[in-house]
């Protein structure tokens, strides 16, 4: 178990702000610098310079953050296979997890409900963001579990498939463009595109997809960029334009008519959903349970 000081330690280094680690902790800042304080008198030397407003960490501080994410995962590792010793299905412990857009708004929320029902005693947590920042999450400690598209080739992350969506091409129905159903290839040259920014998973699948019939996204008539799935598909909704949406994402408006599915003849895209983890956390007891039960819950 980290010491309080050692917490508040951490979320100054996280967000190299002493003003945002109190909004963090709820607590004071005067209260959040005396424990910076005390700390650094414990170890007698300075954690961290302050310089012009500006928050950096010291070759100390740096030592300590390495040293103290270590901590944190062994205490998180602990408490779990304490917790569990008499019955496994009856786990204890933190989840933290980080999920791209697609995934936490249409695959993980089931997932992530059936297993607090049966885990009570588990405190979860779930970061929405790009697959872009997702990964730089995990890379900073803020969570433990990404789940993104695209198995990523970072040396120092371990990847794990979980489940494959499809992205349609997709128009308002009173679109000039929901005249016809099926376009050639060539005739998405033309067609007012709208996509996702850059960083996305989606983006990144349609690049892929493209790439396979000698193109990029930028031979393409692109008239929008919005960040975010449901603002894509909104402003698609209310627009003449077309856009690339996953499937799940847009099942509703489809069938209720107020989309309709574009078919591009030989473009055929599939995004590849990973679990990702930090090298060395493959054990983590609490993820190992999360992703088994994510995958018995689509019957993989």
């Amino acid at each position: 178990m980290l010491s309080y000081q050692h917490q508040v330690f951490i979320e100054v280094a996280k967000h190299l702000s002493f003003t945002k680690a109190s909004e963090a902790l709820f607590i004071s800042q005067p209260a959040i610098s005396k424990h910076i304080h005390n700390l650094e008198a414990h170890y007698k030397t300075p954690l961290f310079e302050r310089k012009k407003g500006a928050v950096t960490l010291t070759l100390a501080g740096q030592i300590l953050q390495l040293h103290l994410q270590t901590a944190a995962s062994l205490a998180q590792q602990i408490e779990f296979d304490i917790g569990s010793i008499y019955n496994e299905q009856l786990l204890k412990g933190e989840l933290k997890l980080g999920a791209s857009t697609t995934i936490a708004l249409y695959i993980i929320p089931a997932v992530l409900s059936a297993f607090r029902k049966q885990n009570e005693a588990v405190k979860m947590s779930l970061l929405n963001r790009n697959s872009e920042n997702v990964m730089a999450a995990l890379l900073n400690h803020e969570i433990d579990l990404a789940i993104v598209e695209g198995k990523d080739k970072m040396a120092n992350v371990h990847s794990q498939y979980f489940l494959a969506e499809q992205v349609v091409a997709v128009c308002a129905s009173g679109s000039h463009l929901a005249k016809q159903q099926h376009y050639q290839l060539d005739e998405l040259k033309h067609m007012p595109l709208s996509l996702r920014e850059r960083g996305s998973g989606t983006l990144t699948a349609i690049g892929q997809a493209l790439a396979q019939h000698g193109l990029k996204t930028s031979d393409l008539n692109v008239c929008m960029r919005l960040g975010g799935t449901e603002a894509l598909k909104n402003f698609i909704l209310a627009d003449d334009s077309l856009g690339f949406l996953p499937l799940k994402a847009v099942a509703k408006e489809l069938e209720r008519g107020e989309l309709v599915q574009l078919y591009i003849d030989g473009l055929n895209i599939e995004r590849h959903f990973y679990f990702v983890q930090r090298l060395g956390d493959e054990n983590n007891g609490m993820n190992k349970a999360f992703i088994r039960f994510a995958k018995g819950h689509y019957n993989f």
